[in-house]
């Protein structure tokens, strides 16, 4: 009888044999002292692992987000113990947000110096504490043996239930170190909740006496489109989202509805079905978002939630814990064998929609821009939007048309991400055309990631709309403190001249009518571009009334 089957391998090697036993093909990384066993263990597998560099760690934690968001696929991603992994928490603080799940490796100081606040290099008093604040999980590799499943472990971690980031760490020597490992076997996930009966049967009675329902989409339907785009229809009810649960079903089909005209049709609703999402455009967007709001005050609620603390969160007249399109599925045939007849809303809907479209049309020239770019994207194209006055219009003014083509930042709103989560965005879809819009302020956190894009050949095409101002912030002192500007103005670069000196086509524009051309040449020629958007500072309309619109119901 012969035992397990092991080899002989480093730390480092460990990691890798546990990645690639989770089909791992991309690792976004910034190698250092205390990760270059693990970095050696990925230059030894070119071919079935792609290392993509960067000259910052954040860019790596975002580009982990951006590959993880767009594709349901765990995103990972490796930076030095200290100051490497704390570049980072922005990233996973935000994929947390997003429900993303994305695995961070980094190392630790010596395993005797741990713990003993001696002062080693990137040394901090708790790192594991620290990423424990910020992720769903995280632990140590303490024995070389125990790599392989602890990676899957981290794996299972992130894709079971509600998704999210992960983190392990692994001390220097431990990493440097050899022992006999066992065979790195695939992560187990967890299996989806059985759905309640009762809470079922209570859910089809709501929707049988519904005669105006709504559903609300988050990121936790994505996967779900199918069988929501199906339960919309067999019950007549539009279906919209804030950003996590766009694309979910077409918001350019009959029953696909921006978040602003769902402000609108909510005011008569009767029932809200609440998939995957934490519903905070009816408890926070379209109220008082400094009010704790416990439950819906004027319709019925149905949520369905893989999460079970979400039912304690805000309360439903039923609550299905259960995975979205398991339960919508479910809900389909059980409507199909009553025989349910949809609520006839499609006028309501329709005249809804027109009024809100134009309600917004005022929003210039956001929308004028926001129409160039859905033109030129086909309809699995991505875009990724950033905290800039164009990105803001985004949420309610470009409509999204397939899952996962969105990718937002989420409640966490973390200016700088958009340009870096896109380079990740565009690697993991090298054949479909990826857009990221910015805004001069928030592009400059990262805009050395340039020289990443050129690096790799990430043909990604960024749009910057240069204002030179925190548009925001600007329109805020103007309004609100009486016009006293403080770090709201900007100076920057000649960007024709910053595109030329890390080695990419750059264009500049003055009008949508001048982008047009210009994007779709730069999209067909499928290499990084930057195309700068010049605008006065100050010029463009406030987007807020209609995202945070006055409560009309």
């Amino acid at each position: 009888m012969t035992g397990p089957r092991t080899r002989r391998m480093t730390g480092g090697e460990a990691i890798v044999a546990g990645l690639l036993a989770q089909g791992v093909d991309t690792l976004f990384g910034l190698p250092g002292a205390q990760m270059y066993p693990l970095f050696d263990a990925l230059a030894q597998v070119p071919d079935q692992i792609r290392t993509i560099g960067a000259r910052h760690e954040q860019a790596c934690g975002y580009m982990a987000f951006g590959y993880a968001r767009s594709t349901g696929r765990t995103g990972v991603y490796s930076v030095v113990p200290g100051p490497g992994v704390l570049n980072t928490t922005a990233a996973l603080a935000t994929a947390w947000g997003c429900n993303t799940p994305v695995v961070c490796l980094t190392g630790q100081i010596p395993s005797a110096f741990i713990g003993k606040r001696r002062g080693h290099l990137h040394e901090i008093a708790d790192q594991l504490g620290t990423l424990r604040s910020v992720v769903k999980w995280a632990e140590r590799i303490e024995r070389v043996e125990d790599a392989p499943a602890l990676v899957a472990e981290a794996f299972r971690q992130a894709q079971s239930g509600r998704p999210g980031p992960v983190a392990l760490e692994m001390a220097w020597d431990v990493m440097a170190s050899s022992a006999d490992v066992p065979e790195a076997l695939p992560a187990v996930l967890d299996p989806h909740p059985q759905i309640d009966r009762q809470q079922l049967a209570g859910a089809l009675a709501l929707v049988a006496k519904a005669e105006r329902p709504m559903i609300m989409t988050g990121s936790g339907a994505q996967h779900a489109s199918a069988a929501v785009t199906e339960l919309a229809r067999m019950i007549g009810a539009p279906v919209a989202a804030f950003r996590g649960g766009r694309g979910v079903v077409d918001e350019t089909s009959a029953l696909g509805m921006s978040s602003y005209a769902a402000s609108r049709y909510y005011a008569d609703c009767d029932l809200v079905i609440g998939i995957g999402t934490r519903l905070e455009m009816p408890t926070m967007r379209w109220g008082d978002m400094m009010r704790v709001v416990d439950r819906l005050e004027s319709a019925k609620l149905i949520r369905i939630d893989i999460d079970p603390a979400e039912m304690d969160r805000l309360k439903a007249d039923v609550g299905l814990v259960a995975d979205a399109a398991c339960a919508a599925e479910a809900l389909v045939a059980a409507l199909t064998i009553s025989g349910h007849r949809a609520a006839e809303n499609g006028a309501k809907i329709a005249a809804v929609k027109a009024q809100a479209a134009r309600e917004t049309a005022g929003v210039q020239p956001q929308l004028a821009y926001l129409d160039v770019i859905r033109d030129v994207l086909p309809p699995d194209g991505l875009l990724v939007e950033e905290l800039c006055q164009v990105g803001f219009a985004s949420y309610f003014a470009y409509p999204v048309q397939r899952p996962r083509t969105y990718v937002s930042t989420g409640f966490q709103g973390t200016l700088g991400f958009g340009f870096q989560t896109a380079l990740g965005v565009k690697v993991a879809h090298p054949d479909k055309p990826v857009v990221s819009i910015t805004g001069d302020g928030g592009f400059l956190f990262g805009v050395q990631e340039l020289a990443t894009a050129v690096q790799y050949g990430i043909g990604l095409v960024t749009v910057v709309f240069n204002n030179e101002a925190y548009g925001n912030v600007r329109r805020d002192q103007e309004t609100r403190y009486g016009n006293r500007l403080i770090g709201a103005d900007l100076v920057n670069p000649d960007f024709l001249m910053l595109a030329k000196a890390f080695g990419l086509d750059g264009h500049r524009v003055h009008a949508p009518a001048e982008l047009k051309p210009v994007l779709a040449a730069a999209l067909a020629k499928g290499e990084p571009a930057l195309i700068e958007v010049v605008l006065p500072r100050g010029s463009e309309a406030s987007p807020w009334p209609f995202i945070h619109p006055v409560k009309s119901y």
